[in-house]
């Protein structure tokens, strides 16, 4: 009985900020989203201030700058800005200006009840400094959610030089987020560090809560029919398949899994299969021309990924060499890989969690082509039941510690004690 007064005295009003927090009835639900959608589940009175620019989502076209709706339980107020196509591009910046400046002058008395804590989620990082202002508004506590670490991020994967205006003003607007948050959150494992780099000591509070999943939703998936497997049964006969899933960008770090399929390109028993799009694909397309040991699939929508994943004996993760893996990783594409019940090779140099911890696959140095030369041959060669235990560790481990519901969870218990 006092279990549950105590519980219920712990319920709280939640307000999240976050310009891409979209939601299943935009066309796909966001991680922030789901667990706000958790959080209500849990009996908190959550709402979110979001955006309509959105380059993964679609939206209704609105008449008014605020625009109060509900998707599925879920209380959104989606703010009218300027739109953009490319995300690289200055329509985007002013997006998030646009954005930040109608955050700052909302009615917020009519829109949404006094918040007891304040979520900021990046991107945009800008939005912390609206956070903070709402923090002494409303003598909320305030949470500030890294999911990139900006501007680390411009200067170690977009070579931007430190001293970039746009990086001098990043890095302090990070610096006051970090300062006046109540609680950093951050989806790598090793974000701690890199906040006490940047406040040059170590009186914060950062905790780790990483991206996740719905098991309810992932079984929820239907396979559409399809035959492009069909028409290449000669290819996939009696062949080892290493496939990367995903993005084929300037950043994905694929350039030495290219050479590794050149230097198989004479060994008929590996196959490489991309699925996916990118800025890159065309190029590796041309690239990989004269191999016979390669297969580029187009993109397919989310619900579909698993099904294509099983017709995979392995599943590659690529990424550059970056500082910004130092504080660690959560990507989504690992995540589906380790639901998928597969053996992973994972071309990163960073700080190493998930597939060591579940016992599934292996991390080789990113950029080093023998290395993943030699892993790919040595896992080809693995009896069949070895590499089915390892795809059985990612799936076990993925659902035991990486369900929304749980996470979910985990955040409160971290926004209870504050």
């Amino acid at each position: 009985m006092c279990q549950k007064i105590i519980q219920k005295l712990t319920l709280k009003k939640i307000l999240i900020i976050s310009k891409y927090a979209s939601s299943r009835s935009f066309g796909f639900e966001s991680r922030i989203s789901n667990i706000a959608r958790n959080m209500i589940d849990l009996g908190n009175d959550v709402n979110i201030i979001t955006s309509d620019s959105n380059h993964f989502a679609s939206y209704e076209n609105f008449k008014k700058i605020y625009n109060k709706i509900k998707c599925g339980g879920l209380k959104i107020i989606c703010i009218k800005t300027f739109k953009y196509s490319k995300t690289a591009s200055i329509r985007r910046v002013l997006s998030w200006i646009d954005f930040e400046l109608k955050l700052f002058f909302i009615n917020k008395n009519s829109l949404f009840e006094k918040p007891d804590v304040i979520i900021v989620s990046s991107l945009s990082l800008l939005t912390i400094l609206n956070g903070i202002i709402l923090k002494y508004k409303y003598n909320s506590k305030l949470v500030f959610e890294v999911r990139d670490i900006w501007p680390l991020t411009l200067i170690e994967e977009g070579n931007y030089s430190r001293y970039n205006p746009l990086v001098i003003l990043l890095s302090i607007v990070e610096k006051i987020g970090y300062r006046f948050a109540d609680l950093i959150i951050g989806t790598m494992p090793n974000l701690s560090d890199h906040v006490t780099n940047v406040l040059g000591h170590k009186n914060h509070i950062t905790k780790c809560i990483p991206f996740g999943f719905s098991l309810k939703e992932y079984n929820s998936y239907k396979k559409t029919e399809n035959h492009i497997f069909e028409k290449h049964k000669e290819f996939f006969n009696n062949r080892f398949i290493v496939a990367h899933v995903g993005s084929i960008g300037l950043t994905n770090g694929l350039d030495t899994f290219v050479k590794t399929i050149k230097e198989f390109n004479k060994l008929s028993s590996i196959g490489f299969v991309f699925l996916g799009d990118g800025a890159n694909k065309v190029n590796y397309k041309f690239e990989l021309k004269d191999c016979s040991n390669v297969l580029f699939f187009p993109k397919v929508e989310k619900s579909q990924v698993k099904f294509y994943i099983e017709k995979f004996d392995v599943l590659y993760f690529a990424s550059l060499k970056s500082k910004v893996w130092d504080y660690g990783w959560s990507p989504n594409k690992i995540v589906d890989y380790m639901l998928a019940g597969k053996p992973i090779i994972a071309s990163y140099s960073g700080h190493r969690s998930m597939l060591n911890e579940a016992k599934c696959g292996d991390f080789v140095e990113s950029e080093n082509l023998n290395q993943l030369k030699n892993k790919i041959l040595e896992y080809s060669k693995l009896p069949a039941n070895r590499l089915l235990k390892m795809g059985k560790n990612g799936r076990k481990w993925i659902i035991q510690n990486r369900q929304i519901n749980k996470l979910a969870k985990d955040y409160l218990d971290l926004i209870y004690k504050m």
